[in-house]
C-alpha cells in the first residue's frame, strides 16, 4: 500500500519520516515522546538495535545522493553489509535490484562508471535500488520526485506502483495531482497535526485538491 502525506510546509511531514526510521535522534536539540507501533512494536522504546530499525525502512531523500563509487558498488555496497560476499552471488543480486527500478538495461554496459555521470533520474532509481538490496520492510520516500524531469518523476511513480506489492510506502509529497495519482490512503499534516485522513478515493471525492490549495497557497 501506497500512504501519502500531504500538507503545507514546515508542518512535519520530513519530521515524521525521520522519526519512522529513528534519523531525527542524530539531532541533538531533538525531544521524542509518545510511541511509534510497526507490526506492535514501539519502534521508539525498541530493545533492538537502531541500525536494524533503520535497516527495515529505506529511505528516498528529495535529492539522490549516490555513494562516491560507480554503480555496481552503490548496489553492491548494501548487499554486502547485510552479509552477502560471494562474487558471483552479489552479481546478480545487484543485477535483479537495478531490474527492479528498471535501470539494469541502461546501465549494464558501464557499472564500472562512476555513479555521479548517471542523470539525476537514474541517479534517484540508483538510490531506489540501494535502498531496496538491504531488505527493507518499508520505503519512505520524502518528496523523491521534486528535483526530476517530467518523464523520471513518471518513471519512479510507475517503480512505486510495482513496489508496493511487496513493500509499504509511505511518500511525502507536494504534489496534489501525484498524491491524487498513486496514493492508496492518505495523511494531511497541518501545524505538526493529522487533520484529515482516510482512503484516497474518499478524501479526492470531498474536495481534497481544493482545501488543500488553500493551505499551500
Amino acid at each position: 500500500m501506497i500512504t501519502v502525506i500531504i500538507g503545507p510546509s514546515g508542518c512535519g511531514k520530513t519530521s515524521f519520516l525521520k522519526c519512522l526510521n529513528r534519523m531525527v535522534e542524530l539531532y541533538e536539540d531533538a525531544k521524542i515522546t509518545g510511541k511509534i507501533f510497526i507490526n506492535n512494536e514501539d519502534i521508539l522504546h525498541s530493545n533492538d538495535d537502531v541500525a536494524n530499525i533503520r535497516k527495515k525502512m529505506g529511505l528516498l531523500a528529495q535529492r539522490p545522493y549516490p555513494l562516491p563509487m560507480n554503480i555496481y558498488n552503490n548496489v553492491a555496497y548494501g548487499l554486502k553489509i547485510s552479509g552477502r560476499k560471494n562474487k558471483a552471488m552479489l552479481y546478480k543480486r545487484v543485477e535483479h535490484y537495478l531490474r527492479i527500478v528498471g535501470l539494469w538495461e541502461e546501465v549494464k554496459d558501464r557499472l564500472k562508471e562512476p555513479a555521479s555521470r548517471l542523470s539525476i533520474g537514474q541517479q534517484q532509481r540508483l538510490c531506489l535500488a540501494r535502498g531496496l538490496a538491504v531488505d527493507p520492510n518499508i520505503i519512505l520516500a520524502d518528496e523523491p520526485t521534486s528535483a526530476l524531469d517530467p518523464l523520471s518523476s513518471q518513471i519512479i511513480e510507475q517503480k512505486f506502483i510495482e513496489l508496493k506489492k511487496n513493500y509499504t510506502i509511505i511518500i511525502v509529497t507536494h504534489n496534489l495531482q501525484q498524491a491524487k495519482r498513486i496514493a492508496d490512503y492518505v495523511l494531511v499534516m497541518n501545524q505538526g497535526e493529522i487533520s484529515e485522513e482516510g482512503t484516497a478515493s474518499e478524501l479526492f471525492k470531498t474536495g481534497l485538491i481544493q482545501r488543500m490549495e488553500k493551505i499551500f497557497t
